[in-house]
């Protein structure tokens, strides 16, 4: 009994299966086991401390948007369209209530300049105020004439690239100011993403870590909309680290937060001048994912 134990020992765990796949091959109710896919299996559990270990560097931004505060200007076609759309409700609609006062009102006026006029007959309206629509329309009248809208273009404040408060008919998206490798930048706020946090925790911070901004947003998800890659330059590359890889997550401004300062680091941009401090391929990957609010 001693013996076969020892023999059995002695053998590598690879000869052991492959006898039991070889005595199995009679038996239908065994299933065939493969000695390439025992090898496959002790290579992928070999090679997995190295696939953890990533020559990428994982960063995740925040493209913020401010949603539009006014509506639009009216295209031509649609200016025509509302035109028509007014004069066929005027044309097809009933009198309102202040029109049938209206000419209730008048009625009554002109029954009491007529030689024949009965003060009795007015016995329902007596005790109401003597108030007629004409003299509502004219105090309504009186106070749109004291009413000074507000401008909806202020040239002064669309040139300012830090309000928020310019071009209040359109989308902005925030930029900030960045650092990346010896030169600075223009991006979506980004910071690189530390061991224990979410890719949506990283974009979270990188939005409070802006100087002086204290915006308040809603992350719409929580799965990136976007990723841009680049690989760093070859005097710049080691063993360790290749390039870098930016996940995206999109979320709405939700608070305006305090004034920014006139030295502030980041910007409040159209879709439309984005280009023109975003590089091609970075804005490439950007404009895909950006609501046309």
């Amino acid at each position: 009994m001693a013996a076969p134990c020892r023999r059995m020992a002695s053998r590598s765990l690879l000869q052991i299966v492959s006898s039991f796949s070889r005595t199995a091959v009679g038996n239908s109710g065994f299933r065939l086991f493969s000695n390439t896919s025992v090898c496959r299996a002790i290579v992928q559990t070999r090679f997995v401390p190295e696939r953890a270990s990533s020559p990428w560097t994982l960063k995740a931004a925040v493209c913020l948007q401010r949603l539009p505060v006014i509506s639009a200007d009216c295209a031509p076609i649609e200016q025509q369209f509302k035109e028509m759309m007014h004069q066929m409700e005027l044309e097809k609609s009933v009198l309102s209530d202040h029109e049938l006062r209206l000419l209730e009102d008048a009625e009554r006026m002109s029954r009491k300049r007529a030689d024949d006029y009965d003060s009795d007959e007015e016995d329902n309206h007596r005790d109401q105020d003597i108030m007629l629509a004409q003299d509502l329309e004219d105090i309504w009248e009186q106070r749109m004439k004291n009413f000074q809208p507000e401008l909806r273009v202020k040239a002064d404040v669309d040139k300012d690239l830090t309000s928020l408060q310019r071009c209040l008919a359109d989308s902005l998206i925030l930029l900030a100011e960045q650092q990346v490798g010896g030169e600075k930048l223009w991006l979506l706020p980004q910071a690189q993403w530390q061991e224990g946090e979410t890719l949506q925790q990283t974009a979270e911070r990188a939005l409070a870590s802006l100087p002086a901004a204290g915006f308040k947003a809603t992350f719409l998800g929580n799965a990136p909309c976007g990723v841009y890659k680049y690989k760093l330059p070859k005097a710049a590359r080691t063993e360790s680290v290749v390039g870098t890889k930016v996940f995206f997550f999109k979320a709405i401004l939700s608070d305006k937060g305090p004034p920014a300062a006139t030295n502030a680091s980041f910007m409040w941009l159209k879709r439309s001048e984005l280009q023109r401090y975003l590089k091609p391929a970075y804005m490439m990957k950007v404009e895909r994912f950006i609501l046309g609010l």
